[in-house]
């Protein structure tokens, strides 16, 4: 069986040695060379092993010479006797081979020796001596009769004694030297007996020296297959280190350093040289650590000498960088459980916490404009909700969607508007700074958060300047972009104090302000319900008509101003709703607009416009209007054409009218749209013109057939002093050097179509020729007769001053939302109610300190007109005064109006 090393450990199956003697001075020999630190890397194989058939007998086998010495003192005294010349020569000769043990031992130690040679040489150094001493004594005890083979026994037993423990765990070795010391007196004894037993322990010898020989070589053949194995894991750690996949430490009992891999130790500026012995602690900032680890840090497990696993650390490098590493340890233990250190690995970190930092920024915040998302802002409303005093709760919700964003996104394409979509966010950010949390919810909605209690008229406020701030012109692309903002807000606790209330209760509010005209802010009421009750239901409505043929086409005429004559029709989209009759446009197209209907609206409107055309005489045209989504989808070429082959008439009588707005688009798609309606043969008109797009650069290679004069500059242009004319000549002048007719539109009275006629448009459209003609009464009108006349008032009201001013209608205990066009002192034109029947009455806020009772005397779409019961005060220029007067007047303290004609 194995026996234990001096130092605690066994020795390799077949290590056959003597033990050195355990003296203090070699255990803490031993004790040094254990703590000396191992720099080959983090496994070495234990050296010093001899291999058990290159030594088959020691080098210390010296001692057997004077051993022999002493026993042939021993037997000379003993008996009386002095040896005779043959015993004292053998015994020299024996003494004498065993002193040149050291030099037998080396030659057998050679590499080069083969296993026979090694026997050989055990035999000369081993078998010879004790066989030469063996019949030594024997010769000597024959001679000095008496007691002489009792002192020759004695002697051989003494020898066979000193040489088992010369010869310790090199049994072949011993069982020779106990066989040869005993050949002698074996052999010249007398009896039979003798021989006999001579001969069994000679054939025994043999063959437990062949059995043990058979097991060192087994034994050797397993400890040189675990060394192969040992020293191969050894090359795969060393190379595993060098990749960078990971590194490996080992600390004593103090938390020193005794080995860590260079890797590391360069990554640190040092060698390993320079941090064996330095603290573990050193490698790492401590002072930061992962949260989940606050109770578990590195410090803890090293003082509690307890194993930790992938424990996130901060390595103490020089680099701007952060590097982080996940370290694992276990403490290290002897077989009297002992603590001797600790031994891990680590691996870098650094990668893997991007990664994670990198996943939390895409699950809690929108990767376009880098503000929370949607997740976030929930997180953070709900833990405001969920605070547990009940003042703690109160919040403000803000819902903001962008008006007039899926315009720009469809014309000028999705990268335009993810460049809008940034520019937005940095402005939303700026706005509210620190008074909230911003974020965005998808699309063009975002969100804001304020904590606590705010008074409304501060929500008013700010709402008001973030409405401001993002309908400030935009510049993307070098193209000049103006959209608008809707704010709808909820307030907790008193409008919900849940998440999902308060949000579904801000959005109601946000349709109530886009409902209202967009570009405007919303509190929440409770009669917001029914209000998106409504809406959703007149969707739905919208889907029926659609599907159902429930939508209309009305045509007003385009009368040419020197004959009177009419050329065309415009085809406007008219909604009769089965429960509320005629609906505006301006109340149902944002809701087509939401609800993706526009494209099916717009392909049908061109199919009936051109199945009408063809009841027509060949001499009118129909002008349909073409919505920017349209206009970018590649296939309206091939829709207009089937249209126009659909209903069997000329390319040449279509003209389809596009708005300023698609030039917001890719320049190149743009010019190759126009090109190809051109190549189908239609006419092309450009609609609203001045109100939109800044730049007339887009004139020079558009080709137009006429461009149309949008109403807000007829309106006011007979009132003197008023520069729409100018405007509408400079417009005339403009379409005329470039080829293109010039359609003026709204006009309604005598004065404002004499100063048309004047200044040279071609072309008349609005109530005073014709309203809007049902497709019968419009076919029904044109057999009749082409020629138009004008019927109309002349202009007889008091001055008016143009305007847009926001008012509130009452009437019937309900309140109504409008919008001042012009006003004097006994009447105004308000927007934005419809079917108002004449002669009702409202009480119209037209300020904090001005009311007047009106009375509607006329109605058209979603305009009317209203008198005054009293006269409204004016001031020194002659413009109507909203505020009372004040000696000292104050920036703010009135209304902004335009100079009265």
């Amino acid at each position: 069986m194995d026996e234990p090393l001096p130092n605690g450990e066994r020795a390799a199956p077949g290590h056959l040695s003597i033990a050195p003697d355990s003296s203090p001075q070699v255990e803490r020999a031993d004790e040094d060379r254990r703590r000396k630190p191992r720099t080959r890397g983090y496994a070495t194989a234990r050296v010093g092993v001899e291999d058990p058939l290159r030594s088959l007998f020691p080098d210390h086998w010296r001692l057997m010479a004077p051993a022999m010495a002493i026993v042939t003192t021993v037997v000379g005294l003993g008996t009386w006797t002095l040896p005779g010349t043959v015993s004292a020569a053998l015994a020299l000769l024996a003494v004498l081979i065993c002193a040149g043990a050291p030099r037998f031992a080396a030659m057998q130690a050679a590499a080069e020796m083969t296993g026979l040679a090694r026997a050989a040489i055990a035999a000369v150094a081993v078998g010879v001596p004790c066989a030469l001493y063996s019949f030594a004594l024997a010769t000597w005890a024959i001679r000095a009769e008496g007691h002489g083979w009792h002192a020759a026994v004695a002697g051989v037993a003494v020898l066979s004694f000193a040489a088992g423990a010369l010869l310790d765990r090199r049994l072949p070795a011993k069982m020779a030297a106990v066989v040869c010391l005993w050949i002698g007196p074996a052999s010249l004894s007398e009896g039979l007996l003798g021989k006999l037993a001579l001969a069994a322990v000679i054939v025994a010898s043999v063959a437990i020296g062949y059995l043990e020989i058979s097991r060192v070589l087994r034994k050797m053949e397993v400890r040189t297959a675990r060394e192969h194995e040992q020293r191969r894991a050894e090359e795969l750690l060393a190379e595993y280190e060098e990749t960078g996949q990971g590194w490996f430490w080992e600390t004593d009992r103090r938390g020193q350093l005794t080995y860590v891999s260079r890797r590391i130790a360069k990554s640190l500026g040092k060698t390993p040289a320079d941090l064996e012995g330095r603290p573990f602690t050193e490698l790492f900032i401590l002072d930061i650590q992962e949260p989940q680890e606050s109770e578990r840090t590195l410090v803890f497990h090293l003082s509690t000498r307890s194993s930790f696993h992938e424990l996130p650390v901060r390595a103490a490098t020089k680099e701007r960088e952060e590097r982080w590493w996940s370290i694992s340890g276990r403490p290290v233990l002897d077989q009297f459980d002992n603590f001797l250190g600790f031994r891990g690995s680590g691996t870098d970190l650094t990668e893997t916490r991007k990664s994670q930092r990198d996943v939390v920024q895409l699950a809690r915040f929108d990767s376009l404009t880098k503000l929370a998302n949607r997740f976030q802002m929930s997180e953070w409303l709900a833990k405001i909700l969920d605070a547990p005093r009940i003042e703690n709760k109160a919040c403000a919700v803000f819902l903001l969607d962008l008006d007039r964003f899926k315009q720009v996104n469809d014309t000028m394409g999705h990268p335009a508007g993810d460049a809008l979509l940034r520019q937005v966010a940095d402005r939303l950010r700026t706005t509210v700074a620190d008074s909230g949390q911003v974020g965005r919810l998808g699309g063009d909605e975002f969100k804001v958060i304020l904590p606590g209690r705010v008074s409304r008229e501060e929500l008013a406020h700010l709402a008001h300047r973030i409405i401001e701030n993002l309908s400030q012109p935009y510049s993307i692309d070098g193209s000049r972009v103006i959209i608008g903002a809707s704010v709808g807000i909820a307030l907790s606790p008193d409008d919900g104090t849940t998440a999902d209330e308060l949000i579904r209760n801000a959005d109601l509010a946000l349709y109530a302000a886009k409902d209202g005209g967009r570009g405007r802010h919303h509190f929440y009421a409770h009669d917001l319900h029914s209000d998106a009750r409504e809406r959703q239901q007149m969707e739905q409505d919208l889907r029926d008509a659609i599907a159902q043929g429930g939508l209309e086409l009305h045509y007003q005429p385009q009368v040419r101003v020197t004959t009177e004559k009419i050329t065309g029709f415009e085809a406007l989209l008219r909604w009769k709703h089965p429960r509320l009759g005629y609906l505006s446009p301006a109340k149902f197209v944002p809701v087509a607009e939401d609800a993706g209907l526009i494209p099916q609206i717009g392909e049908w409107a061109l199919r009936t416009a051109c199945h009408d055309l063809a009841k027509w005489p060949p001499e009118v045209r129909v002008a349909v209007n073409v919505s920017p989504l349209q206009f970018a989808n590649p296939a309206l070429p091939a829709i207009v054409t089937s249209a126009l082959a659909g209903a069997g008439v000329s390319p040449g009588r279509l003209e389809l009218e596009i708005t300023e707005s698609v030039f917001l688009g890719d320049d190149s798609a743009t010019e190759a749209m126009f090109a190809a309606l051109k190549r189908v043969g239609v006419r092309l008109a450009l609609d609203d013109f001045g109100t939109g797009y800044s730049s007339l650069g887009y004139l020079k290679n558009a080709p137009f057939d006429k461009i149309k004069i949008d109403q807000s500059f007829v309106r006011g242009a007979t009132v003197e002093g008023s520069r729409n004319g100018a405007l509408i000549a400079s417009i005339v002048s403009l379409a005329e050097a470039l080829g293109m007719e010039t359609t003026a539109e709204g006009v309604e009275t005598l004065d404002e179509l004499d100063l048309i006629r004047l200044l040279g448009c071609s072309h008349v459209q609005g109530y005073i020729y014709e309203k809007a003609l049902k497709p019968a009464d419009a076919a029904a009108r044109l057999k009749t007769s082409l020629t138009a006349l004008a019927k109309g008032p002349r202009s007889a009201r008091a001055p008016r001053q143009t305007m847009l001013r926001k008012v509130v209608l009452e009437h019937d205990q309900q309140e109504y939302d409008a919008t001042i066009r012009n006003i004097s002192r006994s009447g105004a034109m308000v927007e934005g109610l419809w079917n108002v029947p004449v002669g009702t009455t409202f009480v119209i806020q037209l300020s904090e300190s001005l009311r007047r009772l009106a009375t509607c005397k006329w109605c058209s779409e979603d305009r009317i007109g209203v008198e005054f019961d009293q006269p409204l005060p004016m001031d020194a220029s002659g413009a109507v005064q909203f505020t009372p007067p004040r000696q000292v007047r104050e920036k703010g303290d009135t209304a902004t109006l335009r100079k009265a004609g």
